[in-house]
């Protein structure tokens, strides 16, 4: 017992008493702790060179964060970094270098999302930063993406696919410079080297087509996506050659008609010798110089590594590994042997991928004719692909798209050709290529040989035109440019017609596209020159090409302004041929002139500018212009439709074609009558048809309207813009006047025209009176007999037109820029007709006045006497002077006299009571 007591007092429990405080043990270890904060605050301070995004992170921790081993850290710097330089774009241009090498480098992240963000930075900065700034780093770029396309994932692969088509889209020039790498590139992404035992030699190299399970799509889809960038890339390299040529009419560069900036040359600099004129042999506007010797370009100095496709060597031998691999994917997309009736039906992904096929041949085609010696190249490639190309792609011409899987019962009536399907795939499309890579194949020498496919593709092209479907202005200009090279093949009429024919029928359809439309022009165009060339000694024309010429002018009047381009198109062609004296289309455009010169809906007023110019030229080749022609193109000269310089232009032309041009020999018969041509000149001079100076009769007082008591003529004020167009006119009408030779008979002639419509009427524009003074001041001479109503009529207008002018305020900016023109003209009528004066005088009976018209007359005296011209005949009219001043002082007699009347008096006394023997001339400013 007591050894057991012991035992348990030394391990007793200690008993705790409530509310007290449990003691502390001896080995217990002591937690507490006391804390400071440390204040550092230039690591807070925010950067402020560099600006930071939402996460307060600049540029440098960005980019640094690019090379975590994490790809959601990588992934938050690529959008923090789109987020940044979106808010500072300025930050692109001081970081650029690193920025272009940091997202090259993700191209093969193993990280999808990283991919993709990076495609998606490469996006937002190719619209950022220009070529010219890429272009130092721009190698870089393109190895990291030949690393991407190379690379042994699959989904960098096809991510650095989406890479591609951002550089394509934005960087075609630079990434093209790279062709020969990225090239192949490009054939080691659809297909693998074929194993043999003598790779070392180049002629056994060999590729075929690889199949990789792996992929996420199937081995069909993912040489479509590459061929699809593939053709892009050609379809770069071909814009970013020298020789860019229209991809269906390759010739249309040398059309005539495509010209639209040609030399202007004003003949008064050239007759005064300030411009001169080169000229070139056979040039036009650019020089064609005949040498048998031929510059080496730049390409030819350079590696042929460098070169790319524009090296020849480069070309033919990406040709000879790309064509039997794009062979063996059309064998694989071409339909069966056992093709239905009504075409061989393909399925949407087949069709697709047998286009981007014709596409890539059509363009390696393309880029084999920018190459010297041509033709060798074209019998190299007969040589080699000719047979294969007709047992594989012709096989089954023409193709169709099958729309559904089930098979429904087709309408035989019903084209056999769909433009288009549901989804956007123009088969049209593919059968054109195709035509277009035969026929490039065929030759007129070999015409025998081929006649069979040449047959084929003849009767596609044909049905096609005639059909009634509607064709997008792609698929025109590559079947115009199929039809032009078979045109070229056969030349023979009973070959050629059936064509043009069948072109006229698509031509004649309504509510064609404007390109479309554009297209057809272009080609019949381009057709009519060369069959003109070619017929100049044998003339067989096409009766359909004559067809079209002769419908071109009244396609012109009905178009109007609702296409100017289309407009122009059409007065290129009409003007090209009425040049050549056509006589189909000489004839249309007589008939039709009528419409097209109309003053008030016609052609001519209605285009622009350019447009209207060609139009004028045209009158020169018109082979008739009757009297109802002339009246409508006076129409237009005077209606300030048009500019008074192509106004000048028009009369200028009349006055070639008619009798008093002056030419030694008769070139057109009675092409303008001459009592047209001056009804032309009279009506155009006078600027006011009868039917509107009839209605001006009606018009009584202010603004319209300057009326005096001592005159019976009231004038109508134009605005500024018609009396300047009007004036100019007249100055042209005066010159062609001035240049009949019997001007005695040209002055009987204005003024018999003057007697009869104008002489009475009681109000008349002040621009057809100042118009009219001035034609009789330019043919007035000393055989010149002037009728007294003319007399009267002429002192009429002057002292309206000089009352007009001194009473005009000088706020009226408007009406004051006139007081030259109307000055001078009014003047020099007084000067050289000195009874013209003297009856002005003798009109200004003052007594019928009343007293605030009597400042003006005063005025007008005190002027005429202070002119030089005017001088020796106001003093020979002295005492009818002396008689106004007495009747004047008459008037004002018991008054406070006025300022104005002593200035009379003192002028009178000055100028004429004198009598100066020889007075200066003195400059009068009113």
């Amino acid at each position: 017992m007591t050894k057991k007591r012991k035992r348990q007092e030394d391990f007793q429990k200690v008993k705790l008493k409530v509310g007290k405080k449990k003691p502390k043990l001896e080995n217990a270890t002591d937690t507490t702790f006391k804390t400071k904060a440390i204040q550092i605050p230039e690591q807070l301070k925010e950067d402020g060179v560099l600006p930071t995004q939402n996460r307060k992170l600049n540029i440098k921790d960005l980019l640094s964060q690019m090379h975590h081993y994490s790809p959601g850290v990588k992934h938050n710097a690529l959008l923090g970094l789109k987020e940044l330089l979106s808010q500072y774009p300025f930050v692109i241009d001081a970081h650029l270098s690193s920025i272009i090498s940091e997202v090259a480098a993700v191209f093969t992240d193993k990280d999808s999302s990283v991919r993709g963000a990076a495609v998606h930075l490469l996006q937002f900065l190719a619209s950022k930063i220009r070529a010219e700034q890429i272009a130092p780093f721009f190698p870089l770029v393109s190895a990291h993406l030949s690393s991407a396309m190379t690379h042994i994932s699959e989904g960098i692969q096809e991510d650095s696919l989406k890479v591609l088509d951002v550089l394509l889209e934005a960087y075609p020039a630079l990434l093209t410079d790279r062709s020969v790498i990225l090239l192949k590139n490009f054939v080691e992404l659809i297909s693998h080297q074929q194993l043999s035992k003598r790779l070392k030699s180049r002629d056994k190299l060999s590729w075929m087509l690889s199949v990789n399970p792996n992929r996420r799509v199937t081995s069909q889809q993912w040489r479509l996506n590459v061929l699809t960038r593939l053709k892009k890339f050609l379809q770069a390299v071909v814009d970013g050659s020298s020789d860019t040529e229209d991809e269906g009419l390759q010739e249309q560069k040398d059309n005539s008609h495509s010209v639209r900036n040609p030399v202007c040359i004003s003949w008064k600099l050239h007759a005064n010798n300030q411009q001169h004129i080169q000229l070139f042999e056979s040039g036009g506007l650019r020089p064609k110089i005949n040498s048998s010797f031929r510059l080496r370009s730049l390409t030819s100095v350079m590696d042929s590594a460098e070169k790319g496709l524009s090296s020849a060597e480069n070309l033919k031998g990406f040709i000879e590994i790309i064509i039997p691999l794009l062979i063996e994917c059309w064998i694989e997309a071409s339909p069966a042997q056992s093709a239905p009736i009504l075409g061989n039906l393909l399925e949407s992904e087949s069709q697709q991928l047998m286009q981007q096929v014709l596409s890539i041949i059509h363009l390696l085609w393309k880029l084999t004719k920018r190459h010297d010696e041509t033709y060798k190249m074209e019998l190299w490639l007969r040589m080699n692909y000719l047979v294969d190309f007709k047992h594989h792609f012709m096989r089954h011409f023409p193709y169709s798209l099958q729309d559904s899987v089930k098979h429904k019962k087709k309408d035989p009536c019903k084209s056999r050709n769909c433009m288009k399907s549901s989804n956007n795939i123009d088969h049209l499309l593919l059968n054109l290529t195709l035509c277009d890579i035969m026929v490039s194949l065929a030759s007129t020498s070999t015409l025998q040989t081929d006649s069979g496919w040449l047959d084929m593709i003849r009767k596609f092209v044909t049905d096609t035109l005639q059909d009634g479907s509607k064709l997008n202005s792609k698929q025109v200009n590559r079947l115009l440019g199929v039809t032009w090279r078979l045109m070229q093949i056969q030349q023979n009429k009973v070959a050629t017609e059936p064509l043009i024919k069948a072109v006229y029928t698509l031509y004649q359809q309504r509510n064609l596209l404007f390109p479309v439309r554009t297209l057809l022009l272009k080609f019949f165009s381009r057709v009519y020159q060369k069959e003109d060339l070619r017929t100049q000694r044998i003339r067989s024309r096409s009766k359909v090409l004559s067809r079209w010429l002769a419908g071109l002018p009244q396609q012109l009047a009905l178009l109007g302004l609702r296409n100017p381009e289309l407009s122009n198109q059409l007065i290129d062609i009409i003007h090209s041929a009425a040049s050549r004296s056509n006589k189909e289309l000489l004839q249309s455009l007589q008939a039709t002139a009528a419409r097209i010169y109309d003053p008030l809906e016609g052609t001519l007023v209605l285009l622009p500018a350019e447009a209207q110019r060609r139009l004028v030229q045209l009158v020169y080749f018109l082979p008739c212009l009757p009297a109802s022609l002339l009246a409508c193109l006076s129409r237009c000269c005077i209606m300030g439709r048009m500019s008074s310089d192509l106004a000048a232009t028009l009369i200028g032309i009349l006055h070639m074609r008619s009798s008093f041009a002056g030419w030694k020999c008769q070139v057109q018969d009675n092409s303008v009558n001459d009592v047209d041509y001056f009804s032309f000149l009279f009506s155009t001079l006078i600027g006011f048809s009868r039917e509107e100076l009839t209605s001006l009769q009606g018009i009584r007082g202010k603004p319209h309207i300057s009326q005096t008591q001592l005159s019976p003529i009231r004038l109508y004020l134009t605005d500024l813009d018609q009396f300047l167009h009007h004036w100019a006119v007249t100055e042209v009408i005066c010159h062609s006047l001035s240049t009949i030779p019997s001007q005695s008979q040209c002055f009987d002639i204005l003024q018999t025209g003057i007697c009869k419509y104008l002489v009475g009427l009681v109000v008349i524009p002040d621009s057809t009176a100042g118009s009219v003074l001035c034609a009789i001041n330019k043919l007035l001479d000393q055989a010149c007999i002037i009728s007294e109503n003319l007399h009267r009529f002429l002192a009429s207008c002057c002292y309206s037109l000089l009352y007009f002018l001194l009473t005009i305020d000088r706020e009226d900016a408007e009406h004051l820029q006139k007081r030259d023109m109307l000055w001078g003209s009014c003047i020099s009528a007084l000067a050289l007709l000195p009874r013209l004066l003297r009856l002005m005088l003798q009109s200004l009976q003052v007594s019928r006045i009343c007293r605030e018209e009597l400042p003006v007359v005063a005025q007008l005296l005190r002027l005429l006497m202070q002119h030089g011209q005017l001088r020796s005949h106001m003093i020979t009219n002295e005492f009818l002077v002396q008689q106004i001043i007495k009747d004047i002082m008459t008037l004002k007699s018991g008054e406070v006299q006025e300022q104005w009347l002593t200035d009379l008096h003192y002028c009178f006394n000055i100028y004429l009571a004198s009598h100066p023997q020889t007075p200066g001339p003195i400059n009068t400013v009113y």
